[in-house]
């Protein structure tokens, strides 16, 4: 589908036909990024919208180990007070 530029103020801009917009459920604020040479436009995501899932599909954490060994801390055995 082709669409024409059309000038709004300053800037220029596209009209987005209806069927387009409800077939990828646009909403009144969408995110707008550059890929290569191409200009996304998609639903806009609230902030940590499926990191639960992530979380879950990563897998359960009873095997998890540090990275960074504990290293001594001068802090907690010298300056704080118990």
């Amino acid at each position: 589908m082709k669409a024409e530029l059309v000038r709004i103020g300053n800037s220029r801009g596209i009209r987005i036909p209806k069927p387009l917009i409800e077939q990828c459920g646009l909403r009144d604020t969408v995110d707008l990024r550059v890929e290569e040479d191409r200009i996304i436009i998609s639903s806009e995501r609230k902030p940590r919208e499926g990191w639960s899932e992530a979380f879950r599909a990563a897998g359960p954490s009873d095997s998890d180990e540090l990275l960074i060994p504990d290293l001594p801390n001068v802090f907690d055995n010298e300056e704080w007070q118990w």
